[in-house]
């Protein structure tokens, strides 16, 4: 593990690695008059991450942890409302601390809650999951889903720092890590190429050097949300793979008959759909448009689409909040390494992108 990696500067907040990130909790927590300190977690990381980090902490403040229910169905604004009412109950004031240790889940959420709690009160994310670190810690987005739309209420909203520690992936689960990884391959497709080509031969990849292929992740991520910080223009890149990865994950989390799906297996169906796309509007090569659905189906699982499954997905494209004047608008990469806004895509073409993925 090494502990070298420079801290990188976001919009007005840092995101430290390993050890400095505690160094930098604890002087922050020394020079900063916060009258009580609020820890959000999940079930999960209550249970798996906290002991790990409430030893690092060093501060007289009360400490209170508040857990919900862990899960994407809990990303909700009910869950809000009882946390809500529990700063309430425990005296937080203008002047509280929320600290975030958590997943996507936990960050966005937390994130939310501090961001609206009397106005707004400090908090730092502390992401524990491969997926978090990569996507959620950065670029301000909080929020809840509203029903089965994800994120349809959110505010953009910075925290005061951003905390990755990877020593807690060693617990989290094997299907959890390729979730995170989805993430990692979108920010190599969109931004950079060489960076791609390292996960061509995931065998090669020495765990060891993991470190360093989440710092370019977070660089990467990091550099496009510091160009747009609200999604006018670059920073719509992101959502390669996630206008059609988003409403399979949707249509597979309200759909009885079908395994929920993690949001990086989803996303992974999505770029790979977004790359048939890409192919038909020749942006890029049928070779890289192989290489590109070969090794994501070398990582995931195929997921089984039915005809009558098509059509709810597209209904479910309507409500992505990228959307604009009531035309599904694409990001589709334009050769590895360089992306395409505001492209339309007719459903034709989305459904002979289903039927290639299929075969």
């Amino acid at each position: 593990m090494s502990h070298s990696l420079q801290t990188i500067q976001a919009s007005n907040h840092p995101i430290y690695f390993n050890e400095q990130g505690y160094k930098a909790l604890n002087l922050h927590l020394k020079e900063n008059k916060y009258s009580n300190l609020f820890i959000i977690v999940d079930s999960n990381t209550n249970e798996f991450c906290a002991p790990k980090f409430l030893p690092y902490l060093e501060t007289d403040l009360t400490i209170e942890i508040i857990e919900f229910e862990n899960g994407e169905i809990n990303k909700n604004i009910e869950t809000c409302v009882q946390i809500w009412n529990v700063l309430t109950e425990l005296g937080a004031d203008r002047k509280s601390l929320v600290i975030n240790l958590g997943g996507g889940v936990v960050t966005d959420l937390g994130g939310f809650v501090a961001s609206t709690f009397k106005r707004g009160v400090d908090f730092i994310n502390i992401p524990t999951t491969l997926l978090s670190m990569v996507d959620a810690s950065v670029g301000g987005k909080n929020g809840v889903d509203l029903g089965n739309l994800k994120n349809q209420i959110g505010v953009f909203n910075l925290p005061i720092m951003v905390l990755i520690d990877t020593d807690y992936l060693q617990t989290v689960p094997q299907n959890e890590m390729r979730s995170g990884l989805a993430e990692m391959l979108k920010h190599g497709l969109i931004y950079d190429q060489n960076y791609w080509e390292q996960f061509l031969d995931l065998k090669a990849i020495d765990y060891a050097d993991f470190d360093a292929l989440i710092y370019r992740s977070v660089e990467i991520k990091n550099e496009i949300v510091t160009i747009d910080p609200t999604e006018k223009n670059l920073r719509k890149s992101l959502n390669f793979g996630h206008t059609l990865g988003h409403a399979i994950e949707s249509y597979f989390l309200e759909n009885e008959n079908k395994t929920t799906l993690l949001h990086g297996e989803a996303i992974a169906v999505g770029m790979i759909l977004e790359s048939y796309i890409a192919l038909d509007k020749k942006l890029i090569s049928i070779e890289q448009y192989n290489q590109i659905k070969t090794t994501i189906k070398a990582i995931y699982d195929n997921i089984d689409f039915e005809e009558i499954d098509i059509d709810p997905i597209l209904e479910l494209l309507i409500h992505d909040k990228k959307n604009e004047y009531g035309s599904i608008q694409f990001a589709l990469i334009d050769g590895i390494g360089k992306i395409k806004i505001n492209q339309l895509v007719e459903n034709e073409l989305i459904l002979s992108a289903f039927k290639d993925y299929k075969s």
